[in-house]
């Protein structure tokens, strides 16, 4: 039975430290993944156990609704951030709850050393938007995961699976929109990351590892549409630059079904 690392106070520093000293995991999560995780804080601050320099905008990427709503304007780069920082919280609280629970039954090979590396990821990546964002941060995301078995190893990997395929196509689908140059170095390490896991989970279920010579983008309405049902805390986008090409595609099906 696997259990996960006990979170405390300095969980990012403690993150960090145990991908760059893992040796005994798989290649190729382990020194791909994690170098392009620890290269990502590198290179957004020389001192990775450092707080970064948060951001700046809070009023203009976010607000918080009465009921615990969180608002997302994507009209600029602060809102885009935290639109990954909303699936990232999300990936990083499912990983954890897998382990959490004790693992499933009749994990095959070292399937929960694979989920464990993935889990170290996502928390990293968690961290650092966190970190990154500071005040203008969006807040910590309440999740549901009562749709998913966590002691059946289909139902856990094929969530794996669509949440790692819909974290790619959030990234591809995003990155258009980013005006800083940095914001997009940065989410190009992170999704190229997130491609290893999306591609260490299809091979362990039996799927082609990359079925695509090129992978799908995703609009932030069809992110929100596919991780809607495992995030608890209501989240509207305002100003989506996609918000267009959802309506337009559905004037497009009702001409043609017309």
């Amino acid at each position: 039975m696997l259990t996960p690392p006990t979170p405390g106070a300095d969980e990012r520093a403690a993150e960090v430290g145990l991908l760059r000293s893992s040796t005994n995991r798989r290649s190729f999560l382990q020194w791909s993944g994690t170098a392009a995780a620890v290269a990502l804080l590198a290179a957004c601050d020389q001192s990775p156990t450092e707080p970064v320099a948060p951001l700046e905008g809070q009023d203009a990427a976010l607000a918080a609704g009465a009921a615990g709503a969180v608002t997302i304007n994507l009209s600029n780069d602060i809102g885009i951030l935290n639109f990954a920082y909303a699936l990232e919280q999300l990936e990083a609280a499912f990983y954890i709850e897998v382990l959490r629970t004790g693992f499933y039954a009749g994990p095959q090979g070292d399937e929960g050393g694979l989920v464990a590396d993935i889990k170290n990821h996502e928390v990293v990546h968690r961290e650092f938007f966190a970190a990154a964002l500071g005040s203008a941060a969006i807040p910590k995301l309440a999740v549901d995961f009562s749709s998913v078995n966590f002691d059946s190893r289909d139902s856990v990997l094929l969530t794996a699976k669509a949440l790692e395929d819909t974290g790619v196509g959030a990234y591809n689908g995003a990155a258009q929109f980013l005006r800083s140059g940095d914001y997009l170095e940065a989410a190009g390490k992170i999704v190229s990351v997130e491609g290893r896991h999306a591609s260490a989970i299809r091979d362990v279920i039996g799927r082609s590892f990359a079925p695509n010579a090129f992978d799908g983008a995703l609009t932030f309405e069809q992110v929100l549409r596919r991780a809607g049902p495992f995030i608890a805390t209501p989240i509207a986008l305002s100003h989506s630059p996609t918000a267009g090409q959802m309506a337009q595609r559905s004037a497009d099906a009702q001409e043609m079904d017309s």
